[in-house]
């Protein structure tokens, strides 16, 4: 119970104040949506992008075991999404949408602060979780951005395209840096800064604007199955993955944990920028993460009888 509390007022409410002041400012202020969503991919999410492989740590002896659960994990839930939305008859946009929904998670704002509740006297598990939030990023500027843009277009096109956005240039510098060990100097690295942390309000707050005059009547066959696949079978899968790779102790813990994190905000913000069902998408994520407060204080809760 206490658990559920501290993820509640620490992590649930402040992601909800944001939305919510999204919600009121555009039904306010009536916001250019095309312009938020420029905003968000073309200027915001380059910084985060960069700033998150830049600065981060990754090392140590559990590297190899993370990423090979990562890989699996994601990789099946790759294949299930896309069998389920040929099986449901889903048209490209709804498909594309779905399997984002699915596969990518809130790792970073939401994953980072649980971690930190729950492993506040263990640092390896928040170090894993970092690990796994660099692991989501390189995934949704890779995977979900080109299974976004690639609904219109096809071959060459959508690799175009794809090519063209600049958050997989600002990954890859960043990566470069760090892996080379090069210190920006202040005047580069304050404004880059600054800008990656204004990144969760701006995003938060345009999915609140893509909720402002949402109208949830019904549990649709699309919604039900990205939040079961997000809030459930991810963990499923995840605590199958774990058995047969054999992890333990606190690294099996904080994956299982990691699995079960609501929907990427990421998600709706490409769902609204290439006008993939931009409306279901912002439905997914605000559902998810109001049902994450049951389903992550679960998952806590069984990885400490386990593991």
């Amino acid at each position: 119970m206490e658990v559920f509390f501290l993820i509640l007022i620490n992590v649930i409410l402040p992601v909800f104040t944001l939305i919510v002041a999204g919600v009121f400012l555009h039904r306010k202020f009536q916001f250019d949506m095309n312009t938020l969503s420029k905003l968000n991919n073309y200027f915001l999410m380059p910084c985060v992008s960069f700033a998150n492989i830049y600065q981060t740590n990754v090392g140590g002896k559990t590297l190899v075991h993370i990423l090979s659960f990562l890989l699996i994990q994601c990789s099946s839930l790759m294949i299930i999404t896309a069998i389920i939305s040929k099986a449901a008859k889903f048209e490209n946009g709804l498909s594309s949408t779905f399997k984002n929904s699915v596969v990518l998670n809130n790792s970073g704002n939401f994953g980072l602060p649980v971690s930190q509740l729950v492993f506040q006297h263990n640092p390896l598990g928040a170090s894993i979780q970092i690990v796994v939030m660099i692991f989501q990023n390189l995934l949704t500027y890779t995977y979900g951005l080109l299974n976004s843009v690639s609904v219109d277009q096809s071959g060459i096109k959508a690799i175009k395209k794809f090519l063209k956005n600049p958050v997989i240039y600002a990954f890859l510098l960043g990566l470069i840096l760090h892996t080379l060990h090069i210190k920006l100097p202040d005047f580069l690295w304050t404004p880059i800064s600054n800008t990656s942390n204004a990144f969760l309000a701006v995003a938060l707050v345009t999915l609140g604007a893509q909720s402002a005059y949402l109208k949830i009547t019904c549990l649709s066959l699309p919604l039900f199955l990205s939040l079961f696949g997000r809030l459930i079978l991810s963990p499923a899968i995840a605590l199958l993955i774990i058995f047969l790779l054999k992890l333990d102790g606190t690294t099996a813990q904080a994956l299982f944990i990691a699995s079960s994190f609501p929907t990427s905000r990421n998600s709706a913000l490409f769902a609204l920028e290439y006008g993939n069902h931009p409306e279901y998408a912002a439905q997914v994520v605000l559902l998810s993460t109001l049902l994450s407060m049951i389903t992550v204080t679960t998952v806590v809760f069984l990885s400490t009888i386990l593991f």
